[in-house]
């Protein structure tokens, strides 16, 4: 990818993940066996609740209509990572039919097998075949993707913090050489070059590129194949192994959520790694003033510190919170509620 000065000047970073892009990779991550050190327990939990809740079949369709595959309709993700799901959906279910069916007409090419019934109607752009599509998007991102969103948000907004850092110290061009420490990434002399699933050049004739980060992005980063599109550029977060139990996104309030509240206990959770309070705000969904007044209960329960670093104040979660969110504070004998031997 090949950058004219207009086009750095106009480059942007997304304000948050996409819901979209994450459900279509999430599908993918489903249907492989891609990093399994850090999505095999959210694969595993996942699969779980999809039978239970008799999702089953409504997630496979969707992997039919987005496979994990050299190609999947570019339709599906209309967002470029300042949407939520609902918006997405509108604009997503807006699509012109003949858009769907050159789409999906293509999709079927590659597998070299006829449109099933299903798609050909969808294609059609049939009014109930939409609304089913609609539908099985949401209750697949309500239980696939929504449950893990204080996660997906910390590492968006961590990674966000850095871009932003960048390219205030160095500008757009600082802000493409920080991607360099992604596997393959290299930008030089106005080129960006990245790890693409296929040998492709994709021009941007002048329209500003957003870069995506997504959550369920592995290894290698993904645009979409119509040109005529706002170019995007989709890159991983790449979480550590770890991540879901860290978070605590299991089923059920945990204790240290019911001692300090739940938004304090996902604040708590959040800080794996420094972050200001507009980075938790974003993440937490929450007003600044709202997240400010949160940090200072925690500061002042001795759970985090907030340390100046220029211009920026970052909060650090100390021992004492970490142990507190871990469940690994004792209590001491004889004293509160249920002590063995209490009468």
């Amino acid at each position: 990818m090949e950058f004219t000065s207009e086009e750095l000047a106009r480059l942007r970073v997304a304000s948050d993940v996409d819901p979209l892009w994450e459900t279509a990779l999430s599908l993918h991550l489903l249907q492989n066996r891609q990093a399994p050190l850090v999505f095999g327990p959210w694969r595993r939990e996942v699969s779980a609740s999809l039978r239970r809740s008799g999702l089953a079949p409504a997630a496979q369709a969707l992997m039919r209509l987005c496979p994990d595959g050299a190609y999947f309709p570019d339709f599906l993700t209309p967002g470029r990572g300042d949407a939520d799901l609902e918006d997405g959906l509108d604009r997503l279910l807006s699509t012109p039919r003949q858009r769907l069916r050159a789409e999906i007409a293509r999709l079927h090419a590659l597998s070299r097998g006829p449109v099933p019934t299903g798609l050909r109607t969808l294609a059609d752009g049939c009014p109930e075949a939409l609304r089913r599509l609609g539908a099985a998007l949401r209750a697949y991102h309500r239980l696939a993707v929504a449950p893990y969103l204080p996660a997906m948000r910390a590492h968006a907004a961590a990674d966000r913090t850095i871009r932003a850092h960048a390219a205030l110290a160095h500008g757009a061009e600082g802000l493409l050489t920080g991607y360099d420490h992604l596997p393959g990434w290299r930008y030089r002399n106005q080129m960006l070059r990245a790890p693409y699933p296929v040998e492709r050049q994709l021009a941007l004739r002048g329209r500003a590129l957003t870069l995506v980060p997504a959550f369920f992005c592995v290894r290698a980063p993904l645009a979409l194949v119509d040109d005529s599109l706002p170019p995007v550029l989709v890159h991983p977060l790449a979480p550590p192994p770890g991540w879901l139990e860290r978070g605590g996104v299991h089923g059920g309030a945990a204790p240290v959520a019911q001692l300090i509240g739940v938004s304090r206990a996902e604040l708590l959770r959040l800080l794996d790694r420094p972050m200001t309070t507009m980075d938790l705000a974003a993440a937490l969904r929450l007003a600044p003033s709202t997240a400010s007044r949160h940090a200072t209960v925690l500061r002042e329960a001795g759970l985090l510190l907030s340390r100046r670093q220029g211009v920026r104040v970052l909060h650090h979660r100390t021992a004492l919170g970490r142990a507190v969110l871990e469940g690994a504070v004792e209590r001491p004998r004889g004293s509160g509620a249920g002590d063995p031997g209490e009468s």
